[in-house]
């Protein structure tokens, strides 16, 4: 009994030791790219003033403790946060996102060492959330900066590491891969999207915001940018391509904002409903609803319901990818766009031109009904209109050659007051067949029957050309 107890003590003993010795030597690569990159990530502290109102109700309330000065939570504050960011020359520019710094007063920056220096702001598109930031009264000589990889050869799968502040914990570290790429979510404030992200299970927390997003040779792949309600889905982290962002870095460096490009032109989706109705394929491509006077469409030959299906030699699947394949380009570069013309499939050469500041439109009364002119009634559609004059077209501010007619009314009970149509809007066309005529109107709608999809393009005063898209 006293040899089998030493025999398995033997045995359990050199098991530990077997075990003790896996790997021998080994050390995980990560550990190497962190004592590489980590001393050029840096933690930025934002100051910036905001305006804050209360309700009614709680003024009242504070005045009584207060008196009549201003309650404690009314009127401009001062608002501290926390954000990250990453040298990425010797010059003392750090890339980070423009949420971070936006209209900041004071930048103050933290670096890995401990060393704390001031920083201006150089420039930043909120379109796009990048920002660049530079170090002022430092010995550049002294500074550490990062390689920039390239995230047009990513990997589903392959590692990615993310360096920030997450909730003030400077330098985090965390690990994961590239889950996806080429991903689209709706900004935090639900003004547009962002579009072509990044997504990693890396966990990324508030205050990595503005940091890199690595691979396994230390070279920046992404900066890590917005993440999934916590409540809603967990190690949802996304980050914008570095190759999107080194496209404008001149630009921001030198303008201080991007020269972006553009067209001329506005770009609808297409729905299940606007392919069912004009036939199409698929729901891929985008279709063009409007084109400005003078723009690079308008001089390439492009018009008003035109299908784009391709650009650059790039097949589109929504005008997201369309949007941001043009904001990518050189101004001055000409590019081919392929469309879909009523099912002619159409090659064109478009210049990319600098997008011009925006401008306000005047506002301007139109006179919606005219009771004199002939007027025709759809009850499928549920549309009444009427011949569109000079005089509505001038008030519209439309070229004499417009060719649509007036909705003098919408029936409250059809699927277009449902989509939003209104009286004063302006029917251009039925399924990419043009309306310029009540007698037209009778002719297109009379082949319509119940069940059948239709798209109709209209104008609506203020807002321009747009498609709407249903079964009747």
């Amino acid at each position: 009994m006293k040899r089998i107890f030493l025999f398995l003590l033997v045995v359990f003993s050199l098991s530990i030791v077997t075990f003790g010795y896996v790997n021998p030597g080994y050390q995980n690569p990560i550990i190497n790219v962190i004592n590489e990159t980590a001393d050029s990530v840096v933690k930025i502290d934002v100051e910036k003033t905001v305006t804050t109102t209360v309700d009614p109700f709680f003024e009242e309330f504070f005045g009584r403790f207060f008196g009549d000065s201003e309650t404690p939570f009314n009127g401009e504050q001062t608002q501290q946060s926390i954000g990250s960011g990453f040298l990425f020359d010797g010059d003392g520019h750090i890339l980070t996102n423009e949420h971070v710094v936006h209209n900041a007063e004071s930048i103050r920056v933290t670096l890995f060492d401990g060393r704390q220096f001031d920083a201006q702001y150089i420039g930043g598109d909120s379109e796009m959330d990048i920002a660049i930031i530079k170090l002022t009264d430092v010995d550049k000589d002294e500074l550490p900066y990062l390689e920039f990889g390239d995230s047009d050869t990513l990997q589903i799968g392959q590692y990615a590491i993310a360096i920030g502040n997450p909730l003030g914990f400077q330098h985090t570290v965390t690990t994961g891969v590239v889950s996806a790429t080429g991903r689209q979510i709706t900004k935090p404030d639900g003004d547009g999207y962002y579009d072509n992200l990044i997504q990693t299970d890396a966990a990324i927390n508030p205050g990595n915001s503005g940091g890199p997003l690595l691979d396994i040779h230390g070279e920046v792949i992404g900066i890590n940018t917005a993440i999934v309600n916590p409540t809603e889905g967990t190690n949802l982290g996304f980050a914008i391509p570095i190759n999107d962002v080194n496209l404008f870095i001149d630009d921001l460096i030198k303008f201080g904002k991007l020269q972006k490009p553009q067209i001329g032109v506005k770009i609808m989706n297409i729905t299940e409903d606007t392919m069912n109705a004009l036939s199409l394929e698929s729901e891929n491509g985008a279709i063009i609803v409007e084109i400005m006077t003078d723009s690079p469409a308008e001089k390439a030959g492009l018009k008003p319901q035109d299908i784009v299906i391709a650009f650059d030699g790039i097949e589109i699947k929504n005008k997201e990818q369309l949007a941001s394949l043009i904001r990518k380009q050189d101004v001055g570069t000409v590019k081919q766009m392929k469309i879909d013309r009523n099912g002619e499939i159409l090659t064109l050469d478009v210049e990319m031109k600098a997008a011009a500041e925006e401008e306000q439109s005047a506002v301007v009364e139109v006179q919606k009904t005219v009771t004199d002119e002939k007027t025709t009634v759809s009850e499928l559609l549920g549309l009444t209109v009427t011949e569109l004059t000079s005089e509505q077209k001038k008030a519209y501010q439309l070229p004499e050659n417009f060719k649509g007619v007036l909705i003098t009314e919408v029936d409250q009970k059809s699927q277009a007051y449902r989509m939003g149509l209104r009286m004063g809007a302006v029917l251009q066309s039925i399924n990419r067949k043009t309306v310029d005529s009540t007698d037209t109107f009778d002719k297109l709608t009379s082949g319509l029957e119940s069940g059948n999809y239709v798209a109709l393009y209209v104008y609506i005063e203020g807002n321009g050309s747009y498609m709407l898209s249903y079964q009747l």
